[in-house]
């Protein structure tokens, strides 16, 4: 029996209109109805993930949240951490003058001071709208080398960014976990930060082994989720590698994938 599920939200959880839809709201209830643990992992900050949590109704103590791809694993009432994996404010200053190098934007979420960027611009924007928080511009260079980063995004257009990471200096994979989450963000966290380690911690934390978790994605910072689980599930609207990876393939998000996936394995079991 399945008793723990992990779903990555945009492009999963999350259809076309950033909605949860009914069926899959119902479906997510009677999992946890019977005794399943229902976590969020997402690259947004919990501050992105808020509003779809009480949707969920997952707001309380026993409820827990992988935010940032799980550099932060938390209890959702307290906002207790269990497990942090992060960066620092020399890992940003050199990740900045690498993004000179290869014409993109950069942007970073530190604790002390949230969203910041060296230049504002539409991508950040967009990430700070998705969210639902403010950005401000700050001299990265102005960080002191022991700043706590949570992590670092290279953002560009679609097309930009693409030839940037054609362009990634090989040991950078050997210093980061480095994943693209969407077509125009690009994902530097701590090299022991990523979905994959931190559903493997929820999941000992909640003495609960790897083949009875469920984990849920579409794009590349799924990845090591899809990996670590009993059953990883690629969603039809999944990137060709996550669904090569994957045990099994669900329909789309605009499916109710998710869905299906849940009454399939663990209502229907």
């Amino acid at each position: 029996m399945y008793k723990l599920v992990a779903l990555d939200m945009d492009g999963t959880l999350l259809n076309s209109h950033k909605a949860i839809s009914p069926r899959t709201k119902q479906t997510i209830q009677e999992a946890r109805d019977k005794g399943v643990h229902v976590v969020l992992a997402s690259g947004r900050p919990l501050e992105g993930m808020t509003r779809y949590l009480d949707e969920l109704g997952m707001t309380s103590e026993q409820d827990y949240v992988l935010s940032y791809n799980a550099s932060l694993v938390q209890r959702v009432a307290s906002k207790e951490v269990i497990r942090k994996q992060i960066m620092t404010g020399l890992d940003a200053k050199n990740l900045a003058a690498l993004a000179d190098e290869l014409g993109t934007y950069i942007h970073a979420f530190s604790t002390e001071r949230g969203l910041i960027t060296p230049l504002a611009n539409p991508i950040t924007q967009h990430e700070a709208d998705i969210n639902q928080i403010s950005s401000s511009v700050f001299d990265f260079a102005d960080l002191a080398d022991d700043d706590e980063i949570i992590k670092v995004m290279l953002v560009a257009p679609e097309e930009v960014l693409s030839n940037a990471i054609a362009q990634l200096p090989a040991d950078l994979y050997s210093q980061y976990t480095v994943v693209q989450s969407s077509p125009v963000f690009l994902e530097i966290m701590n090299k022991h930060s990523n979905k994959g380690t931190g559903v493997a911690m929820l999941a000992e934390h909640l003495n609960i082994d790897a083949s009875e978790v469920i984990c849920m994605g579409d794009a590349g910072n799924d990845h090591h989720m899809i990996e670590y689980a009993g059953l990883g599930i690629a969603m039809g609207n999944a990137s060709d590698d996550i669904k090569a990876l994957a045990n099994h393939i669900t329909l789309s998000n605009d499916e109710d994938g998710v869905a299906v996936a849940i009454e399939q394995f663990i209502l229907n079991a």
